[in-house]
């Protein structure tokens, strides 16, 4: 067993899926000086429970139902910034890890990471360290050198505008998302069409057509 040190540390999981759900508390399981407190299911869900429970770190999923990850994310990390978050996602996109790891993140590894690596993330985070899956640091990496900065368009959106996007892209109608985030349907389609301006595209099937070419849709989600 791994052993963290420094007095036992919580630690809550958050994904809509209960199998990735159990497999990181499996994992988790084995590394000594570590508890999983609590487990969750949304963004929502997610933010609540953290005000409850108090956990040193947070396992955060991505695209879940309500807010999501990356909203959860940030009000997570601006109402308790003690908290570590290690953002688990399916994407190998470097895009993601940018855009969390700025916005606060601690650690970013993919889904298919395995025991040692999610106990290296913790022991990283733990230690005031970020962590970054080594296959997501090389692409971050090899993207900077050839192109001086984020080759991706999806770099050019706001916090808020990739949230947007990643609910608009799930299927989400404009009404739906707007109810969610507690905002305007009209403020939403304001967000949705200066999104459609930074990727060059002008309907939601081809902004959808655009998150999958650049790893915000996993094309296995898409109909």
């Amino acid at each position: 067993m791994m052993n963290i040190g420094q007095g036992l540390k919580s630690v809550l999981v958050v994904d809509d899926h209960d199998l990735i759900r159990l497999g990181i508390c499996r994992m988790l399981a084995d590394v000594q000086g570590i508890t999983v407190i609590g487990q969750a299911a949304s963004g929502e869900e997610a933010v609540d429970k953290v005000r409850v429970l108090s956990p040193d770190i947070v396992f955060m999923d991505i695209r879940m139902p309500g807010i999501g990850g990356v909203e959860a994310t940030h009000r997570i990390l601006s109402r308790y910034p003690n908290t570590k978050v290690i953002v688990v996602s399916a994407f190998n996109d470097d895009v993601y890890p940018a855009t969390l790891l700025k916005a606060g993140a601690s650690g970013y590894i993919t889904k298919n990471a395995g025991s040692l690596e999610v106990k290296a993330a913790v022991q990283a985070v733990l230690s005031g360290k970020a962590y970054v899956s080594p296959e997501l640091a090389q692409m971050m990496v090899l993207n900077g050198m050839q192109s001086g900065q984020d080759n991706s368009p999806l770099a050019t959106l706001s916090h808020r505008e990739l949230q947007i996007a990643t609910m608009i892209t799930s299927g989400r109608r404009a009404k739906d998302v707007a109810e969610t985030l507690n905002i305007s349907p009209k403020t939403i389609n304001t967000y949705k069409y200066r999104i459609y301006e930074k990727l060059g595209v002008t309907n939601d099937v081809e902004l959808t057509l655009a998150a999958v070419k650049y790893g915000l849709v996993d094309p296995s989600e898409v109909i």
